[in-house]
């Protein structure tokens, strides 16, 4: 399982991760948008509750969650649970379903620099690019003036859904204490991803002395 706030570089690392270890990448927020899409009973639950701002009742999500950590895929390769579980009633049921991380990974960044990254955050309308103002901005003049900013991309609206986030993962922290690692991400990708690297190759390690032992 691997979580962080907003604009953390969540989605970053999962890719690396995926690339790596060829893991079934699983976010909760796709599985979401997929029931949405195809105007199921679950999609159209979920979509009256984000419309106006909260969370999506743990009943659909959970069992959206479970079925697709469910599928042969997530079973043969192993999976990466992505910003699930975010309530402790989540996390309770998907216990409960027999389903535990070998590893929480939890980046932590200061929420100043996460403020920044998201308020810098632009959108190109024509190649659907995304740009920031400081990190990597825009090539020319021209593509900067067309440049957007999503509309929650403000100050006020991103420490709002960072206390929101704060408040869930604390609730979530308490059951995974055997198996989380903090990772400092407010470091390169490249460094991220070498702290997660090392604990995933530990893990391995692990493992692999185990299966070792038992078989001698």
């Amino acid at each position: 399982m691997i979580s962080g706030a907003p604009a953390s570089g969540k989605g970053t690392q999962c890719e690396l991760i995926k690339k790596k270890y060829d893991l079934v990448h699983i976010a909760a927020g796709d599985l979401l948008r997929t029931e949405i899409a195809s105007g199921s009973d679950n999609g159209k639950r979920a979509k009256e509750h984000m419309d106006i701002g909260q969370l999506v009742p743990d009943e659909i999500v959970v069992m959206m969650v479970k079925e697709r950590l469910m599928q042969p895929d997530s079973q043969d390769k192993g999976w990466l649970l992505d910003g699930y579980p975010r309530s402790l009633s989540q996390a309770t049921k998907l216990q409960g379903y027999g389903f535990h991380p070998d590893l929480f990974i939890l980046l932590e960044v200061p929420e100043e620099i996460l403020v920044e990254r998201v308020v810098g955050r632009r959108l190109d309308p024509v190649t659907g690019k995304i740009y920031h103002l400081k990190y990597s901005p825009p090539e020319t003049e021209e593509i900067a003036a067309r440049l957007t900013q999503r509309f929650d991309d403000t100050e006020e609206k991103v420490k709002l859904r960072l206390h929101t986030h704060h408040q869930n993962v604390a609730s979530v922290l308490a059951m995974f204490e055997d198996t989380i690692i903090k990772v400092d991400g407010s470091v390169s990708k490249e460094a991220v991803f070498a702290q997660i690297d090392s604990a995933l190759t530990k893990l391995l390690e692990q493992r692999a002395e185990k299966i070792g032992s038992a078989i001698a």
